[in-house]
C-alpha cells in the first residue's frame, strides 16, 4: 500500500464556549471546509466539579448535514422534535441526520450536574449532498458496547461506520461516511487502506501520531493529498485519533449557522420554516 503524503497540518484554535473548554480545527483561516467534512468541535478534556450547570447546548435547529458525537468520558444526554432522545456514556456515539430540519438538545444528565466528573467530547459535522438534504431525520445512540472494538498490534480499533477484516461498525451512513476512532498504544503502527479519491479526515485527539512519517501533534487535522491508497500511522509514544473518509461532493456550501445548504435561497426557506414551527417542537 503507497501510502498518502501529509500536504498540511491545522492546529486546531482555542474558542472556549462559556466554561466548557473548547478547540476547533475545522473549519480554521487556511481550511474552510474538508469536503465533505465541515465542522469539528473538541470539549475538553476536562473535570466538572459536583453542582455544576452542566453543558450549555440547550434547543436549537439544523438542517442539510449530520452531526456525530463521540463521547470519550462523561456522559451526554440526547433529545430531537423527531422524538428521539438518550442518555449516551463514555466510549458511546450519537449519530443524527438533520435532513430537512429538526430541533434538538445535547445536555448533560441531571446526574452528571449533581455529581460531576471528567468530561470529552468531539462533534464532527458532515455534509449531506444535495439530494440528501432534505431527507427524513433520524438518530441513532450507541453505547461503548455497541461498537466493534478491533484488536491489532499494540492497539485498537472501535468501527462506527467502518469495516475492518469483515467486521462492520452498526452504523450505515446514507452517504458512505466512513468514521472510527483509533488507539494505539506505544510503539502501535496501523495501516489503513482507503480509495483513490475519496477525502481523509485524520485529527489527533491526544498523543502524537506519526502520519506517513510526518509528526502529528495533538489537536491537530492533518490534510492529505491524493496520492496514494491509504494512510500509514504510527504513535511512537501513544496517541488517540479520530479517522473518517468520505468521498467529495463539490457542491457549494452555503452556511448560516446551523443551516448548510447549496444556495442562500434555500437558507433563506430552512429559516422560515424554522420560524414557522416546520421542523417540530421539544
Amino acid at each position: 500500500m503507497r501510502s498518502r503524503q501529509v500536504k498540511r497540518l491545522h492546529p486546531a484554535l482555542r474558542d472556549d464556549i462559556g466554561d466548557l473548554v473548547t478547540r476547533r480545527p475545522l473549519p480554521g483561516p487556511a481550511l474552510p471546509d474538508l469536503d465533505p467534512f465541515l465542522f469539528l468541535n473538541h470539549h475538553g478534556p476536562q473535570v466538572y466539579s459536583a453542582g455544576n450547570r452542566g453543558l450549555p447546548f440547550g434547543p436549537h435547529p439544523h438542517r442539510g448535514f449530520e452531526t456525530v458525537t463521540f463521547i470519550l468520558a462523561g456522559e451526554l444526554s440526547h433529545l430531537d422534535s423527531g422524538g428521539h432522545e438518550s442518555v449516551i456514556h463514555a466510549g458511546g456515539v450519537q449519530w443524527m441526520t438533520a435532513g430537512r430540519g429538526l430541533v434538538h438538545a445535547e445536555l448533560s444528565p441531571d446526574s452528571f450536574k449533581q455529581e460531576g466528573g471528567p468530561l470529552e467530547i468531539l462533534q464532527l459535522w458532515i455534509n449531506l449532498p444535495a439530494r440528501l438534504k432534505m431527507t427524513a431525520p433520524a438518530y441513532v445512540g450507541l453505547e461503548a458496547n455497541d461498537i466493534p472494538s478491533v484488536e491489532i498490534a499494540k492497539g485498537r480499533l472501535h468501527l462506527v461506520s467502518e469495516q475492518w477484516d469483515g467486521i462492520e461498525g452498526p452504523i450505515k451512513p446514507i452517504a458512505d461516511i466512513r468514521l472510527m476512532t483509533v488507539r494505539l498504544d506505544a510503539g502501535g503502527t496501523v495501516d489503513i487502506p482507503v480509495p483513490a479519491g475519496r477525502t481523509i479526515f485524520l485529527y489527533v485527539v491526544a498523543g502524537e501520531g506519526q502520519v506517513g512519517g510526518v509528526p502529528v501533534p495533538a489537536h491537530h487535522l492533518a490534510e492529505f493529498a491524493d496520492d496514494g491508497e491509504g494512510v500509514s500511522i504510527a504513535a511512537p509514544a501513544g496517541a488517540t485519533i479520530l479517522f473518517g473518509h468520505g468521498a467529495p461532493f463539490r457542491e457549494p456550501i452555503v452556511s448560516h449557522g446551523p443551516f448548510v445548504m447549496n444556495s442562500r435561497e434555500e437558507i433563506v426557506a430552512a429559516v422560515q420554516d424554522y420560524q414557522a414551527g416546520r421542523f417540530g417542537h421539544l
